[in-house]
C-alpha cells in the first residue's frame, strides 16, 4: 500500500479541473462533419453542430496550465444517444463521433502529461444506455446471455400496473421501473427509462466493468471519476422506502452495504496499474458521516466528493458548520476531503450566492484555503453565471442547462468556437464579452487572475498543499476564521509556513480579533469593490464587505 499512499498525497494538494466537453471549445467542425458522415447538405442541429470536442480542449491546454490546474476530469466522452448528454453510455471503449475518436483521446493525453497535468475520466458503472449491446441482447429474451447483467422483476399478479416498489426516479415524475413488454418484466432504472441499470451482483458484470478500466488505464489514463458510485449495490429485496422519503429520487437515498466490497475489489484492481490510478466518486448522500465509509480503511475510494457546500448559502455560519462536520468525521477515519462549490448538476456559485462577484471573489480564496483536495470547474475560475436558457433551447432532462453554457474564449461574436456562423449548443453566459479567458488574461485584477495567484501559493505553501486546519474565533460569527499548518508542527510551535485564512461573509466592513497574534501579510486577497487589504503589505485588522484573505508571516518563505 506504500505506493498507493504516496499515490494520494501527491491528489491531497491538488487542483482539479472539471472539464464539460459540450461546452469547453468546438475547434475541428470539419472533422466532426466527416465522423458523422454529414454530407453539405445536412440540416443544422445545433445540440450537434454547437457543440465543444476534444480537438478544443487540447488546443486550450495551456490555459489549465497557466491556471496551474494539476488534473483536468472530462465528463463522458463515450459513444451515446445523449439521452443523458453522455451519461448514458453506449459502448464504454470508445469515443462518441460528436467529440472526436480514440486518436484524438490520446493526443489530447500526451498532450497533458506533456504539460504535466493529469487526466481522469468519468467512469458511469451504475447504468448503461438502453441501447448498449449489453442491455439490448438483454430484453431479447428472459433467457439471453446478457439477462441477469441487469434487474428484472416481475409484475404483481394482482396488479400488474404497479411498478415492482415505490422508488423514484430522477429526471421526472416517474417510477425508477420501466416495463418492458417483449419480455413481460419490470426493469429498474435509477435515472431515465434509457438508462437501465446495471445488476452488479453478477459477476461478469464486474469481470467487464474491470476490463473497461484495463482499457483506458492502458491507454495511460490516470484515475476515474465514479458517477453514482453508492448506487453499485443495492438492497436485494428492493424494499419500499418509507413514504416520507417516496418523493425523493432513490439514486440520492440508496446505501448499502454490498457497495462496499465492489469498491474494495475496484481499488485492488486499479492499484495493479503502475500509474496509481485514482478513485474519486460520486457518493450524493450529503450527509458526510455516511459518506465517510466509502473510504473504507484506506481501501475503497481514494477521495469522495463533499456536495454540502454545493447546498450552502453565503454564510459565515454555514461554511463554518461545514467545516467542522468534515473535519469530525473525516479526519478521525484518515480520509481527505475535497472541496467543490460548482459542477454540471448544480448552478454556478456565483449565481447561488446572488450574482455577486465580490462573493464569487471570496468563495475563491475560501475553496484554495481549505484542506482538501479542491475541484473548480471550468467558467469558475472566470467568474462567470448561470446563462437564462429560453424554453425553446433548454435540451437537459434534468433541468441544468444554465451552468453548462459555453466557455467562452474571447470577446468575439463566437467566443472563440468554430461554429462557422452557426450557433453554440446553448447560448454563452451572462457579460461574455468581459468575462472571457482573453480579456481576463490581460487584466491583473481579474477573477482569473486572482485564481491564479491563489493556485500558484498553494502550490509553494506546505501549510496550504497538506496541511491541517484548525478553526479560529475571530470576532463576529460571519467571519469565517481557520489556521492552516505544516502536520509536523504543533500549531503553538508553528511559523514558517503556517497561514491563516480570513473571509467576511457580512456586506459590511468587519474588525477581526487581536487574538489572531500578528503580525501578519497579506499574501492573496479577494480584491474587488469595498476591499481594505492590500497584497504583500502588513494586515490591519479589519475586512472589507464580502472580503478574503490569506495571511502569512512575515518576511518567512512559503516552505
Amino acid at each position: 500500500m506504500t505506493g498507493a499512499r504516496e499515490a494520494l498525497a501527491w491528489w491531497q494538494g491538488a487542483v482539479v479541473y472539471q472539464i464539460y466537453p459540450r461546452s469547453y471549445c468546438l475547434a475541428d467542425p470539419s472533422g466532426r462533419r466527416a465522423r458523422l458522415a454529414l454530407g453539405a447538405g445536412s440540416p443544422p442541429d445545433r445540440v450537434r453542430d454547437g457543440a465543444g470536442d476534444l480537438e478544443g480542449i487540447r488546443r486550450h491546454l495551456d490555459h489549465v496550465a497557466e491556471l496551474g490546474a494539476d488534473a483536468i476530469w472530462l465528463s463522458p466522452i463515450y459513444p451515446s444517444p445523449m439521452a443523458d448528454f453522455g451519461y448514458d453510455v453506449a459502448d464504454y471503449c470508445g469515443i462518441d463521433p460528436l467529440f472526436g475518436d480514440l486518436d484524438t483521446f490520446d493526443a489530447l493525453l500526451a498532450d497533458a502529461h506533456d504539460r504535466s497535468i493529469r487526466v481522469l475520466l468519468d467512469w458511469v458503472p451504475n447504468h448503461t444506455s438502453d441501447r448498449h449491446p449489453w442491455f439490448e441482447d438483454a430484453r431479447r429474451s428472459r433467457t439471453s446471455a446478457h439477462r441477469d447483467w441487469y434487474v428484472w422483476r416481475d409484475p404483481d399478479p394482482l396488479d400488474p400496473a404497479r411498478p415492482p416498489n415505490n422508488w423514484k426516479r430522477a429526471f421526472g415524475e416517474g417510477p425508477a421501473w420501466t416495463f418492458d413488454e417483449l419480455t413481460g418484466q419490470w426493469y429498474l432504472h435509477l435515472f431515465l427509462p434509457e438508462q437501465p441499470d446495471l445488476n452488479w451482483a453478477t459477476p461478469e458484470v464486474v469481470e467487464a466493468m474491470e476490463g473497461v478500466l484495463d482499457f483506458w488505464l492502458a491507454r495511460g489514463v490516470d484515475g476515474f471519476r465514479i458517477d453514482v458510485v453508492h448506487g453499485l449495490g443495492k438492497p436485494p429485496e428492493l424494499d419500499d422506502v418509507p413514504d416520507a422519503q417516496a418523493d425523493i429520487p432513490y439514486s440520492a437515498l440508496n446505501d448499502h452495504d454490498s457497495t462496499h466490497p465492489i469498491l474494495r475489489r475496484l481499488r485492488a484492481h486499479v492499484d495493479r496499474w503502475p500509474q496509481q490510478p485514482l478513485l474519486v466518486g460520486e457518493v450524493f448522500l450529503i450527509d458526510a458521516g455516511k459518506v465517510a465509509k466509502y473510504y473504507g480503511n484506506g481501501d475503497e475510494l481514494h477521495l469522495a466528493f463533499n456536495f454540502a457546500p454545493m447546498f450552502s448559502p453565503f454564510s459565515g455560519v454555514s461554511f463554518r458548520r461545514r467545516l467542522e462536520e468534515i473535519e469530525a468525521t473525516l479526519g478521525p477515519v484518515d480520509a481527505w476531503p475535497t472541496w467543490v462549490l460548482s459542477n454540471h448538476d448544480r448552478p454556478r456559485h456565483r449565481t447561488r450566492f446572488g450574482g455577486s462577484e465580490r462573493r464569487a471573489r471570496a468563495a475563491a480564496v475560501l475553496s484554495i484555503g481549505m484542506r482538501g483536495t479542491v475541484f473548480l470547474y471550468a467558467g469558475e475560475e472566470l467568474g462567470l453565471e448561470d446563462t437564462e436558457i429560453p424554453d425553446e433551447l433548454a435540451v437537459d432532462p434534468g433541468g441544468r442547462d444554465g451552468c453548462r453554457a459555453p466557455i467562452p474564449w474571447d470577446a468575439s461574436a463566437e467566443h472563440g468556437w468554430a461554429l462557422g456562423g452557426s450557433e453554440a449548443w446553448l447560448p454563452f453566459a451572462p457579460n461574455a464579452t468581459t468575462l472571457n479567458v482573453a480579456n481576463e488574461a490581460r487584466d491583473d485584477s481579474s477573477v482569473l487572475a486572482l485564481y491564479q495567484r491563489l493556485i500558484e501559493f498553494r502550490r509553494r505553501s506546505s501549510a496550504l498543499f497538506d496541511g491541517d486546519l484548525q478553526l479560529l474565533e475571530a470576532g463576529p460569527e460571519e467571519v469565517l476564521a481557520f489556521r492552516r499548518g505544516r502536520r509536523e508542527k504543533a500549531f503553538a510551535e508553528a511559523g514558517e509556513g503556517e497561514v491563516v485564512v480570513l473571509v467576511n461573509f457580512s456586506d459590511v466592513e468587519q474588525p477581526v480579533d487581536e487574538a489572531l497574534s500578528g503580525p501578519w501579510v497579506v499574501e492573496v486577497g479577494s480584491g474587488g469593490e469595498g476591499s481594505l487589504t492590500t497584497e504583500h503589505e502588513l494586515f490591519a485588522g479589519r475586512l472589507g464587505p464580502e472580503e478574503a484573505v490569506i495571511l502569512r508571516r512575515p518576511d518567512r518563505g512559503a516552505r
